[in-house]
């Protein structure tokens, strides 16, 4: 049986400028093709979307932006989570959602990785989550720090999924998971 597929902010709202120098821009190739393989398989599908208080915000619930993306848009059958805050897990119904499937462990994809990525693996895996996160399903943009210094988005990438590694979630690919999943059949 498939674990919940998470598909996280993938949004209008990230092909924006403000989100431009991504390091891993085929991360929706990813993405799409995981989706794919599990509405071949019936597999249960949650889209969460953050739906941003802040007018300034590309991502703002009334903004142009605020919507799903075409190439992930879901299904009429799959569950919508819309969150106000970077972890989908806060002011949400995800954990309700995934505790009403019987999961313990869930597949995690979107944008970004040291964002929204990051604040739902922590939460996920303080709620008792086994999260299995390809790497090429996710991206990350270049951060400026508090003394003006400008952090490559490999580098952001590279570190964000070394701190997440192992104890908060299991790094893996795209390519890996399909496989441990069709193993299974």
């Amino acid at each position: 049986m498939l674990p919940p597929l998470i598909i996280l902010d993938v949004q209008d709202a990230i092909n924006q400028p403000v989100w431009d120098g991504k390091n891993n821009p085929s991360y929706i190739d990813a993405i799409e093709r995981l989706l794919m393989a599990w509405r071949d398989r019936d597999g249960h599908v949650v889209h969460v979307k953050h739906d941003e208080a802040n007018p300034n915000s590309s991502y703002h619930t009334h903004g142009p932006w605020n919507g799903i993306q075409d190439r992930v848009a879901p299904r009429d059958h799959e569950t919508v989570v819309s969150k106000t805050q970077n972890c989908a897990f806060i002011g949400t119904d995800l954990h309700d959602v995934l505790s009403t499937l019987g999961a313990d462990q869930f597949v995690l994809t979107g944008v970004v990785i040291h964002n929204s990525m990051d604040a739902t693996i922590r939460a996920g895996k303080a709620l008792g989550y086994q999260i299995l996160l390809p790497q090429d399903g996710t991206t990350a943009v270049p951060v400026v720090d508090h003394k003006g210094k400008t952090w490559p988005a490999q580098d952001v990438f590279d570190l964000s999924l070394a701190l997440l590694g192992g104890e908060y979630a299991e790094v893996t690919s795209t390519e890996a998971v399909l496989k441990a999943f069709a193993d299974r059949d």
